[in-house]
């Protein structure tokens, strides 16, 4: 009798890193040693989704793709973004017209020679591509059929890669500075913030980066709950595609402030609300962190004008939450909301005004009668006055974590908030290589306990294009992190905030060591 000893070390790892979470079992308990400590390894694979930047002919949109440098995940891999693919044709057209069709597409093929290969392959070609670590690459477009985006990165290029994509659209009613991380896809997304009034127009963006169709549905919440729609209902998002939704043509109920609730029946999808408001702009409202107790919403600019809460309750019971501003030296209670009740399943808002008063600040909810019920929550916030006024919004985000990564900086305009609700903290914050030229450089900041501090990033030595912002965790409590981009336009001082929650870049490993004998007679 022989027996053959099988390592199972490898392949476990292996599936963790990709995955974020591998467990082993065997029947039985000969040959089977107890696991070591999880270890945190690099992820081997990420994904982004960019929606569709705008339909304006007066929008310029820059695309931007960054992985920090540092411990990969192995081999060299790559990271692509590419256009998604257009819906597929309808399957219900007659097979006469669907010839008559082909014909008449052939002498526009022939007719175009060349020039329609061109066309045909500069479509499927990457729009954007990482040619290295620590060094952002960027993309251009003015189209106003820009498709979305799907992206993979893989190896060393898949740890902490993030993308971003700004839009700059100088006039018309969605005029604005548009500004998005491009996200992982997922299949439940929280928006409070939306509207379906008569001066907002927002679309929900679903983007379906797989090669099956997507279902999702969409349930929208107003003041006094779910509003009634029948349409939200089983909308098939086609493989590889992107389907936006105006939300005012989901329901026949006007409100001002809603909470939009995407899922996703089978598949998984990206999704992202854009929002575009009669003389005062435009933006994107990216998903709310997921439901929890205590909520942190950095980075409201000092100069704010106008800031509204908007809060919703998903669970069965009511939460009553303290509202707090963490400022740049203490944290204080707004005065005359020091707290808000909302209801279960319905939106609640406060108007906060001009809350910040001439300083940065952060948005602290947290329990007020130890229910810990949790809420989902989101900022619009305006700056300016008049017909220079411009909005944007600030979702509820979590923590950086051990590392989080926010792209496309300017060498002016671009500002990071950093906030502390628990213990004083210590991070550190790289500003990148340019991505035409520059040297990269770390700067270390302590931020205080219930503050929030607003730093200008240190530009990098004979930057050329723009840069990434990386910052990372070194002691204390955490940090919740925002960064501002402000560009000059048409005399609007235009801006666009972005959270920096963690990356993701590494998984917890179970260090699972096993052999199993097969003995042969």
């Amino acid at each position: 009798m022989k027996s053959t000893p099988l390592s199972l070390v490898a392949g476990v790892v292996a599936l963790a890193a990709v995955t974020g979470f591998a467990a082993l079992t065997a029947p039985g308990d000969e040959g089977v040693t107890e696991a070591k400590a999880a270890a945190r390894l690099p992820v081997e694979r990420s994904s982004l989704l960019c929606p569709a930047p705008s339909t304006s002919d007066l929008a310029d949109t820059t695309y931007t793709s960054f992985t920090p440098a540092g411990e990969g995940g192995g081999e060299a891999g790559a990271a692509e973004l590419t256009p998604a693919e257009p819906l597929p044709a309808d399957e219900d057209t007659p097979a006469d017209k669907d010839d008559e069709a082909k014909k008449d597409d052939k002498k526009d093929e022939d007719a175009k020679g060349d020039k329609g290969d061109e066309d045909k392959a500069a479509d499927t070609k990457p729009v954007i591509s990482l040619k290295g670590l620590g060094k952002p690459a960027t993309a251009e477009t003015s189209k106003s059929d820009a498709p979305a985006l799907v992206g993979t990165a893989t190896g060393s290029f898949a740890p902490g890669w993030a993308a971003q994509q700004t839009t700059v659209a100088a006039a018309g009613g969605a005029r604005g500075l548009l500004g998005a991380s491009c996200t992982a896809p997922d299949t439940d997304f929280w928006f409070p913030g939306a509207s379906t009034g008569a001066s907002r127009q927002d679309y929900v963006h679903l983007t379906n980066p797989d090669d099956t169709a997507a279902v999702a549905d969409i349930e929208l919440y107003g003041a006094e709950g779910a509003l009634k729609s029948d349409v939200g209902e089983g909308i098939t998002v086609p493989a590889r595609s992107s389907v936006p939704m105006l939300i005012s043509t989901l329901t026949s109920e006007a409100a001002e402030n809603v909470t939009v609730h995407v899922t996703t029946r089978t598949g998984r999808v990206g999704a992202v609300v854009s929002a575009a408001e009669d003389e005062v702009g435009s933006d994107w409202l990216a998903a709310s962190a997921d439901p929890a107790s205590t909520q942190i919403l950095p980075g409201i600019p000092a100069d704010a004008t106008s800031v509204r809460l908007v809060a919703f309750a998903p669970g069965e019971d009511d939460a009553d939450v303290k509202v707090q501003l963490m400022g740049k030296n203490a944290t204080f209670s707004p005065a005359g909301n020091s707290t808000l009740h909302i209801k279960s399943r319905m939106t609640a808002s406060i108007d906060l005004k001009d809350v910040t008063r001439g300083e940065p600040g952060s948005l602290r909810l947290s329990p007020a009668d130890g229910s810990r019920t949790p809420v989902v929550a989101a900022l619009r916030v305006v700056r300016g006055t008049g017909a220079k006024q411009e909005v944007a919004f600030i979702p509820a985000t979590g923590p950086v974590g051990e590392r989080a990564t926010v792209a496309d900086n300017r060498a002016k305009g671009s500002v990071l908030s950093l906030t502390a609700p628990g213990e004083t903290a210590k991070v550190k914050v790289t500003t990148s290589e340019g991505s035409e030229g520059g040297s990269a450089s770390v700067k270390t900041y302590t931020v205080k306990s219930g503050t929030t501090l607003e730093v200008t990033p240190e530009i990098p030595a004979g930057l050329k294009g723009g840069y990434a912002l990386t910052v990372e965790s070194e002691s204390g409590g955490p940090v919740h992190a925002a960064r501002t981009l402000t560009l000059k336009e048409s005399g609007i001082d235009m801006f666009t905030v972005q959270t920096l929650p963690d990356d993701g870049g590494t998984v917890e490993v179970p260090a699972a060591e096993q052999d199993l004998t097969v003995l042969d007679d």
